[in-house]
């Protein structure tokens, strides 16, 4: 072949991008452009560092800020206070006066199951399953705005753009499917950071997240080609891509690019059959709420995240958002809980029946959650609250029917068993097999990590 001048970027592209579907997308590209000029390391991931209690994570993330004193945050003396002047003129609560009401939980709260887990009315079938969730009463992370809060829950830092925890997972450990992504996100935020929250930063763009939208992934390659046409065309494209990467000394954002291809291409059989949840049975489908107007969009991602952790994808996100009440608390939590409640319950209910629970980490929460004191202005709702809130996890190696942390008797700060996000992520990749201090990628001359130079795993709440 003729010694040719190396194509600009934007030439590359623009070749890159013909008709091989959604991981070919200028997004993906993006992502690339910021990675290391050192070839990545084995595509199928280190392998764990111990043997692993869990196989996957799904992440169910409730964007806004979920009120942790509505719903599994008991504080009775917040309830015998309600309506009262809070006294509070709490240092990191610059809204939060002293003069402002304290409102009292809206639901009521019951022990559930043989634990006696303290949850609200609120999740009246997700109570059932008090004895596996593992509640974490201490959470706490650094500031009480949103895009900043979420992009903190999603890659552990605010400061700089850095890999989503899909992807230092994926990065860890490889795909399970040669024939699926490792790392899916269904319904993912568009704004409040976006694609960081999924993306792979300065890991090879291969780590990166596969989008579902509208409960459906976008076409993965050229209907106007056969089977056979497309396959030559992809080996023209990695032979053009391939010359270059040479060229350039060696790159991990073309060769992440060259690999979701290939994976692009593979994945045209397997993922319809994996997100068609029209073969599943009624009464499956019954049980996470698929048919109720409520409960069907979110059951259906629920029932989809079943499917690609059984189909053997790493690592599952879905969001659900609108959980961000300064006002209409009282309506707007309860539509939240019964679009989600039931869902959710019935994928845990689901992964129990199948064998799939112990092998498969559930991790539920927000950004942050809300102020035990009622937002003056509004009335019927709660402010931010970065320094006291909660998350649960289930299954995947963690203790059920338990409670870790407490906030202080309002609920307006973590006070013992504090769990920061950088502890959640350790301990999320710990369950995986994973020690967050070794599980490093070299970039711009250093080390870097998902918990930075932080992080603790909470091993009080280990199975």
């Amino acid at each position: 072949m003729p010694d040719l001048p190396a194509p600009t970027r934007r030439t590359f592209l623009k070749q890159a991008g013909s008709g091989l579907g959604y991981l070919a997308m200028a997004g993906l590209a993006t992502e690339a452009a910021a990675a290391s000029s050192i070839l990545s390391s084995d595509s199928k991931g280190q392998g764990p560092h111990f043997r692993p209690r869990a196989k996957r994570v799904i992440r169910l993330f409730m964007q806004g800020g979920p009120s942790h004193v509505d719903t599994f945050d008991y504080k009775p003396e917040l309830i015998a206070n309600g309506g009262k002047a809070g006294g509070f003129a709490q240092e990191g609560f610059g809204r939060v006066r002293k003069n402002d009401k304290l409102l009292a939980p809206l639901w009521k709260f019951r022990q559930r199951g043989d634990s006696g887990l303290w949850i609200s009315d609120l999740y009246p079938n997700l109570a059932r399953m008090a004895d596996d969730l593992c509640l974490l009463n201490g959470m706490h992370t650094d500031v009480a705005a949103h895009p900043q809060a979420t992009i903190m829950a999603h890659t552990g830092s605010i400061t700089f753009v850095r890999p989503s925890v899909g992807a230092w997972v994926l990065y860890g450990l490889g795909a399970e499917n040669e024939n699926l992504p490792g790392f899916v996100t269904i319904n993912p935020l568009n704004r409040l950071g976006g694609a960081q929250n999924y993306g792979s930063a300065f890991l090879p763009a291969s780590y990166q997240a596969t989008k579902i939208s509208n409960n459906k992934i976008a076409n993965l390659a050229n209907a106007n080609l056969t089977t056979a046409e497309q396959r030559k065309q992809l080996d023209l494209v990695r032979e053009m891509n391939e010359e270059m990467m040479q060229r350039a000394g060696g790159d991990a954002g073309v060769e992440g690019v060259i690999n979701s291809f290939e994976l692009a291409f593979r994945m045209q059989d397997s993922v319809p059959d994996v997100l068609d949840i029209a073969t599943e049975p009624e009464s499956v489908k019954q049980m996470y709420g698929i048919g109720n107007r409520a409960t069907t969009r979110f059951g259906t991602q629920c029932l989809m995240a079943r499917r690609l952790a059984e189909a053997g994808v790493r690592y599952i996100e879905l969001t659900h958002n609108g959980w961000d009440q300064h006002k209409g608390l009282q309506a707007k939590l309860s539509s939240n809980a019964l679009a989600t409640d039931q869902p959710i319950a019935g994928l845990i209910a689901d992964l129990k029946q199948r064998g799939l629970l112990d092998e498969t980490l559930i991790v539920w929460g927000g950004e942050f959650g809300r102020t035990p004191v009622q937002q003056s202005a509004a009335g019927d709702g709660r402010r931010h609250n970065h320094r006291g809130y909660t998350s649960w996890m289930c299954g995947g190696g963690v203790r059920g029917g338990m409670r870790h942390g407490a906030t202080d008797p309002m609920g307006f700060a973590a006070v013992e068993g504090k769990v920061h996000i950088h502890d959640l992520h350790a301990t999320i990749l710990h369950l995986l097999g994973l020690d967050h201090e070794k599980l490093t990628y070299r970039y711009s001359g250093r080390d870097f990590r998902l918990t930075d130079v932080h992080g603790n795993v909470v091993k009080e709440i280990l199975a």
